[in-house]
This record gives C-alpha cells, sequence and structure tokens, in this order.
C-alpha cells in the first residue's frame, strides 16, 4: 500500500527492517521536503514489491551504465515525472537510496544519485564512487554521488 511521506512527522513505516531504519527514515523524508518545497509534489512511495517495474528500471540502468547490482534488498519505491523530468527512487534495507533523474526532452540531464544514510557503510559495489558530505536536518550526514547516464531508457 502507498504512503505520502512526512517530513514533518518522520516516520520508519516500511523501512523498519533496516538495522539504520531511523537514518533511513531522515532521508526518505528529506528527499519528499525537496519535492514538496521545489516542485509541490507529494512524494509518495509503495512497498518495492508492489514497485517492481520501477525497481526494475532503475536496475536495469545502473547495470547497463555501470555493471552494477546492488546487493540490498529494496524495501521502497517510486516513480513520477514532474517539469518534463522523470523521476526514480529506490531505498534499500542497507540505508542506501538511489534515484534516477531523466529528462525526457533528448538534451536534457540524465543521472543516478546514490545517497548513504548517516551510519552506513559504502556498499562494496559502490567503494569506486566518491562521496559528498551535506548536513540535512532531518537526515543527519547524507553522503552522496552520482554519475550521469549516457544510453536511452
Amino acid at each position: 500500500m502507498s504512503h505520502v511521506v512526512d517530513f514533518a512527522n518522520v516516520s520508519t513505516i516500511g523501512l523498519e527492517s533496516s538495522p539504520v531504519a531511523t537514518a533511513l527514515a531522515g532521508l526518505r523524508a528529506n528527499e519528499a521536503r525537496y519535492f514538496k518545497n521545489k516542485y509541490d509534489h507529494d512524494f509518495t512511495v509503495e512497498p518495492a514489491s508492489e514497485a517492481r517495474d520501477t525497481v526494475d528500471w532503475v536496475h536495469r540502468i545502473l547495470r547497463e551504465e555501470r555493471g552494477l547490482v546492488i546487493a540490498a534488498r529494496p524495501l521502497e519505491a517510486t516513480a513520477f515525472r514532474v517539469e518534463n523530468i522523470r523521476w526514480a527512487y529506490v531505498f534499500y534495507e542497507s540505508g542506501l537510496s538511489i534515484n534516477v533523474l531523466y529528462t525526457v526532452d533528448d538534451a536534457g540531464k540524465r543521472a543516478v544519485g546514490f545517497k548513504l544514510s548517516d551510519g552506513m557503510e559504502v556498499p562494496a559495489e559502490l567503494a569506486s564512487f566518491k562521496f559528498a558530505r551535506q548536513k540535512s536536518r532531518l537526515a543527519g550526514t547524507i553522503r552522496g554521488s552520482f554519475f550521469v547516464i549516457k544510453g536511452e531508457y
């Protein structure tokens, strides 16, 4: 069942099995606040088992662009479109969040972003990436990285 992420009252609903559930919930709330403030979009997630198309799309891009296979179990996902940009997010049990920004126009930006929840180690499959740190009131310290998508998806 899908639910709108509340960034005023952060909840671990849907993320309880994560060893960093509180930090991951803060990271998810941080994303929800960004989309509400920038696009007036309600960030709605659903269990990954109900969002297989979204999870499969993100995993296909990772595999085809960089040969990456994420070992952690996906817990939740969402996909939506705002201002001609297709967005997809997958939140993993390990505390990892992966997002895809895919501008529908041919000349637009297309990238995959990785964010690590406070308290988690860098997953082995992402060890080659450099992560920058940012502070968040909702999520503590977020470590993030990205790569540009070259193919068509």
